[in-house]
């Protein structure tokens, strides 16, 4: 993305700017790398502001990227459109700005706009929407113009390769210079803070010293939501700011306490848990106008962020996706890194750097190839829409694979489908999909301890001081290891024993003592009074948990509790830290699920594989594991009633081809059970998307868990299903949402440590954007469709949908003046280079 703005500082484009422009002018498609920040965007701009084409669709990964370029666009005066899936706001204007999802029916139909723009168009690697990106290139029409851009593909010729094939003119453009060239610092080669510095902790010396050597401001990025605030909240403590901002009261009434208390000291936090205000009204724009001294944001929102800070740190080489840790891609580190340096007030941007933490010099681009995974649904709409035109279906989905990112050849399996099939009787009842599927002589295996291959039996419970953790090819105790007790998210770690017996367990808050010296009560803490109220919930009780203890009570009727409410940690001791009562526990006995091999070794995350075995012919089994490789496409689309002997999508089928990945399963699973209210359905639709941070607010499980499971099975379909349910599903959200709706209860009353704001937002818009797909789908000759279509259509117009940020306060005069404009003078960055 290029930096807000550009067309200001960019009076006359540079020569590499002009030749796209000119190319796609003259018709031809253009794929462009250029560095972060370099100006890709201005090329769009150029085309916009001399008319060459009247309808364009500037598509952005994130909805946060799109209303920020319709912010930027129609500020500028231009007639400016957006959807992204829960908005659909001037529709018809000659620019609109899009998320790309929103556009791959459309492109599927043959209706594509003048001129498409793919951002970052490095996404056709995603695990999970890849295979739209991939789509939605694949099938835009020829009289199309695509214009690619990205700063982190090692391949674009590739990409120009496969784009030729289809009988596209592409053309490519390079540019390899960074507008403010990067240096690397160590942070341990700056200058030291004076002896007589108060300033307490490894972070805080170490940024105070990087603001010393007038390195700031800075972005830091941090791996987890937790971690990004406790280390603003730690910055802010020990680096008074003696020119604090002053913020409005409807500033602080959007920010909080908290992250007021931090944006007085120049510093923030930025994270997706955070409501859409608090980012796009606080914290991005002060950013951009540099009031900011750091900023510390979570490397998974790295792609949403549209700014820029002189200096940036990346400090983990992990980060949290759901519920499992990823390590951080070079590519990702190549986008990270690239915000350093602002365009326009930096000479140079610095990657800092310090023992441990990821290098520049491990940053690279992604060399791109397509996600194994093919888009069931849209391959499923090209089946229906090739029998509704008359033409070949087997035709129709040749053709489109082999417009897709490979040079190989995709077989669905359609016409040996079609050959076995021809020979069976017909039938018209709706497949029993999932009873019997082909075993496909396929076993699982892992690598034990010994590094030999065995095969995969049940997990069995084990003590988890006798578990093993696979990190970087060793085995080492579990305990050793932080992650699997900061997988627990109960508290903080905390460390005993020494060398080889060093282990580790969690310091977990019990209750908070009053402030009042009159009080004599203490407030439990949020996951304790949680668990106490969920326990009494699933024996039959009244959840009448009361928040306030005595420490008598404490001590006396909690604390034989706690390893059973603490998932099986042993209590070492209650202590006060600061204001808390907390306990330290071991979880040496705590038990845990984990494989046995055959050395009696308890491995928690072997590394596995399927393996193929010869002579197993077929056998029925209940779908409760994953589909065999070797079954075709077509043949598990049968079983999973997907269509029927004829290759024909069945009603289920054509209910999946009007989704993306697994949302169309539940949807049409809940349809199917005709004795499930559609006033149900459409609330339970918010379930969807929500993800996992909703499952520990589920109160009971909700029909369509049922219906789908009923489906389905327990089976797992990666990009699709996991354990029956749609991967993103979140139980709790459609019972949350509910409540909300109906005003029963305030959204701050579902806040945890895990569930944030930002969550609950995200899922609103994202069940309003389900609603709204589901309102202009196309229609389907079936009455419990229809129902849920003129359902959905009605709850939307009950509430409309405004621009999100129509009514978001500005920035003050005072806000407003480059704060940081002045450190970034050239005479600084000779004393910077000492330190590389």
């Amino acid at each position: 993305m290029g930096v807000s703005s550009l067309a200001t500082q960019l009076m006359v484009p540079d020569l590499w700017q002009q030749r796209a422009v000119n190319l796609l002018a003259a018709e031809h498609d253009v794929i462009v790398t250029a560095p972060t920040g370099s100006g890709k965007t201005y090329i769009f701009e150029l085309l916009v502001e001399q008319g060459v084409f009247r309808r364009c669709v500037y598509t952005v990964p994130t909805r946060a990227l799109a209303n920020d370029k319709f912010r930027e666009w129609s500020a500028r005066g231009w007639r400016v459109g957006i959807e992204t899936g829960d908005l659909s706001y001037n529709a018809d204007a000659p620019v609109i700005v899009a998320t790309l999802e929103t556009q791959k029916r459309r492109l599927m139909l043959g209706q594509g706009p003048e001129l498409l723009v793919v951002d970052e168009y490095q996404m056709l690697a995603d695990p999970a929407r890849g295979k739209n990106y991939e789509l939605a290139l694949a099938m835009a029409p020829l009289e199309t113009r695509l214009l690619l851009l990205s700063g982190s593909v090692a391949n674009p010729g590739d990409v120009q390769a496969w784009l030729t094939r289809s009988q596209r003119s592409v053309q490519l453009v390079k540019h390899r210079e960074r507008p403010v060239p990067l240096e690397e610092v160590l942070l341990d080669a700056l200058p030291k803070l004076p002896p007589r510095s108060n300033i307490q902790g490894r972070w805080p010396r170490y940024i105070a010293r990087v603001l010393e050597a007038v390195l700031g401001p800075i972005l830091i990025f941090a791996p987890r939501r937790k971690a990004a605030e406790a280390l603003a909240w730690q910055l802010c403590q020990q680096l008074q700011e003696p020119d604090a901002i002053v913020l409005t009261a409807e500033q602080k009434t959007i920010a909080g306490p908290r992250l007021t208390a931090c944006l007085k000291q120049r510093i923030a936090f930025h994270h997706s848990g955070m409501s859409y205000a608090q980012r796009a009204a606080l914290i991005e724009p002060l950013a951009k106008a540099s009031q900011l001294k750091v900023i510390v944001a979570t490397t998974g929102l790295a792609a949403g962020i549209n700014f820029a800070m002189r200096s940036v740190l990346v400090s983990d080489n992990e980060y949290r996706v759901a519920e499992a840790h990823r390590q951080l891609r070079p590519d990702e580190l190549l986008q990270m890194f690239g915000r350093a340096g602002r365009r326009g007030l930096d000479q140079r941007g610095y990657a800092l750097h310090t023992s441990g933490a990821p290098r520049l010099s491990e940053a690279r681009p992604l060399k791109l190839k397509r996600e194994e995974r093919l888009d069931w649904p849209s391959l499923l709409a090209v089946l229906q829409i090739a029998i509704e035109r008359g033409e070949s279906p087997l035709a129709a989905t040749r053709r489109l694979t082999a417009r897709l990112f490979t040079t190989g050849k995709i077989a669905l399996g359609l016409e040996n489908f079609l050959r076995q099939r021809a020979s069976k009787p017909a039938t018209t009842a709706e497949p029993k999909p999932v009873e019997q599927v082909l075993s496909g002589g396929m076993v699982r295996e892992f690598r034990n301890s010994e590094g030999i291959w065995e095969r995969k039996r049940a997990a069995v419970l084990f003590p988890l001081k006798d578990c093993l953790q696979l990190e970087k090819g060793q085995w080492l105790p579990a305990l050793s290891s932080t992650k699997v007790l900061s997988s627990l998210r109960l508290g903080t770690l905390w460390k005993f024993g020494q060398g080889q017996s060093k282990r580790y367990g969690l310091k977990v808050p019990i209750a908070q003592f009053p402030e009042e010296p009159d009080k004599n009560k203490l407030r439990l803490a949020k996951w304790l009074l949680k668990s106490l109220r969920e326990e009494a919930r699933s024996a039959g009780k009244k959840p009448n948990v009361p928040k306030f203890w005595s420490l008598e009570a404490i001590e006396k009727r909690i604390q034989p509790q706690l390893s059973r409410l603490a998932r099986g940690g042993r209590l070492v001791e209650l202590q006060t830290s600061g204001n808390h009562l907390c306990a330290h526990l071991d979880y040496s006995e705590a038990q845990i699920h984990a494989y046995k091999d055959r050395h009696g070794k308890a491995l928690l995350n072997p590394i596995e594989r399927s393996r193929e075995i010869h002579g197993t012919g077929k056998h029925s089994q209940k779908n409760t594991g994953s589909f065999s490789i070797s079954q075709s496409i077509a043949e598990q689309w049968f079983h999973l009633g997907l269509i029927d002997q004829s290759a024909k999508p069945t009603r289920r089928g054509s209910i999946v081809s009007f989704f993306n990945q697994g949302e169309g399963f539940a949807i049409a699973a809940g349809l199917e059970a005709e004795n499930y209210p559609i006033d149900e359905l459409i609330y339970d639709l918010a379930n969807l998307r929500a993800g996992h941070r909703f499952h520990a607010l589920a109160l009971a499980g909700r029909p369509l868990t049922s219906f789908c499971r009923d489906c389905y099975g327990l089976i797992d379909i990666p990009g699709y299903l996991r354990r029956g349910l749609p991967e993103d599903y979140g139980e709790g959200a459609s019972e949350i949402l509910y409540a909300i709706d109906m005003r029963r209860r305030q959204v701050s009353e579902y806040l945890d440590d895990e569930l944030s704001w930002g969550d609950i937002e995200r899922a609103q818009l994202e069940w309003r954007s389900l609603r709204t797909h589901i309102a202009h789908a196309p229609d389907y000759d079936w009455d419990r469709w229809m129902a849920l279509k003129q359902a959905c259509r009605e709850s939307i117009q009950q509430a409309p949908r405004t621009v999100p940020f129509a009514n978001l306060p500005p920035l003050t005069t005072q806000q407003g003046g480059n704060r940081y404009r002045q450190a970034s003078s050239a005479s600084t960055v000779p004393v910077a280079r000492h330190f590389v």
